[in-house]
């Protein structure tokens, strides 16, 4: 199985099953005397670990990281950092009425069809207990690009409801369960998700990024274009189905000059009067905030019966029981911030060789 890494500069590898005995990565490109600890990473981590509200999957993981390399004397010393964190509360009896079907919006098929071989528990390589790894990895790029550049999200719409402010507070997302910058509406969120999971169902949702401080000139033109890049880290997170760039699909309607964004000069250096563009011109970032919007499929893992059929190709039903999130997306958030960070560190490390 290929196409296990991301990065070009900073590049990290992951590897590790849901139910194996431990997921793990590689992280190649961390320059040398970057003050680095578990403590650094671990807080990133805490934020993604499952089973922290009846709003996501009750198992319980502490997700507690260990450094196996890289770092000597609390600094990284320019060798590969590998990381690993031990499952603990894996039930993989859970999955063994399954283990024959194909579950309708899982992986099950395409690794059958393509490997000829699959890990039925818990969705093995394909389960996004994977994406731990990329939280971890993105704490450590963090460490790269700087507090000057400050990466916020949140979730904005959670199935057909969506955040009622314009002005979301993003200091509030960890502070609440559904990870929404608007406080207003996490009663409500929380009632209807509730409704969502009794009913054994699922729903989707869009996480929002937001990235202060971003310099101007990040990215390249053509095939290298930032937002390309960021698409891409984006697209590889389990369950997202879409991703747009400034006011991306919502820019269709409008007329050109109200999606322009007219630039001025203030206090001597140029000033943009809008963003509809999410901050970047021609693959290139302008200096303004970066933003991101990420869909999330409803997860796939659900109690009510539905149509499917075996490795003999037989019509059969399913259930799927277990521990699942009802909303993929509100997890989902941390790993977005993640995969912002690692794109923004590759790219910061690129511009440093252009």
């Amino acid at each position: 199985m290929s196409y296990n890494s991301f990065g070009h500069i900073f590049r990290f590898t992951t590897w590790g099953e849901s139910h194996g005995p431990a997921i793990g990565c590689v992280i190649d490109g961390v320059p040398s005397k970057i003050a680095l600890s578990e403590s650094d990473i671990q807080p990133h981590l805490d934020r993604r670990k499952p089973g922290q509200s009846k709003h996501t999957t009750q198992r319980k993981e502490a997700d507690e990281v260990q450094i196996l390399s890289g770092v000597f004397e609390g600094q990284t010393t320019g060798a590969p950092i590998s990381l690993i964190i031990h499952n603990t509360d894996q039930r993989s009896k859970d999955y063994s009425d399954i283990k024959d079907k194909f579950r309708p919006g899982h992986a099950d098929f395409t690794y059958e069809m393509k490997y000829g071989i699959r890990d039925y528990r818990g969705g093995g390589r394909s389960s996004a207990r994977e994406t731990a790894m990329r939280v971890a990895a993105g704490a450590v790029a963090r460490k790269i690009i700087g507090s000057d550049i400050k990466i916020q999200a949140g979730v904005v719409q959670l199935g057909a409801k969506k955040i009622k402010t314009d002005t979301p507070n993003w200091d509030q997302v960890y502070q609440n369960p559904m990870f929404c910058p608007d406080t207003s509406v996490v009663d409500e969120w929380s009632d209807y998700l509730d409704d969502i999971r009794k009913s054994g169902s699922s729903i989707g949702a869009v996480v929002e990024c937001r990235v202060s401080g971003v310099p101007a000139g990040l990215g390249a033109p053509i095939y290298a274009k930032i937002e390309s890049q960021i698409a891409d880290a984006m697209m590889g997170i389990n369950a997202v189905k879409g991703v747009e760039i400034g006011d991306g699909f919502g820019m269709v309607g409008p007329r050109g000059e109200d999606t322009l964004d007219q630039i001025r000069i203030k206090d001597g250096k140029p000033h943009f009067l809008s963003n509809h563009m999410g901050g970047v011109l021609g693959g290139i970032t302008t200096g303004q905030d970066l933003i991101v919007r990420v869909a999330f499929k409803p997860t796939s893992s659900i109690l009510i019966p539905q149509q499917t059929i075996t490795k003999d190709m037989t019509e059969t039903e399913i259930v799927t029981k277990g521990r699942h999130d009802p909303c993929v997306g509100l997890r989902g958030t941390p790993v977005v911030e993640a995969m912002m960070a690692c794109v923004l560190a590759d790219q910061t490390l690129l511009n440093k060789h252009l």
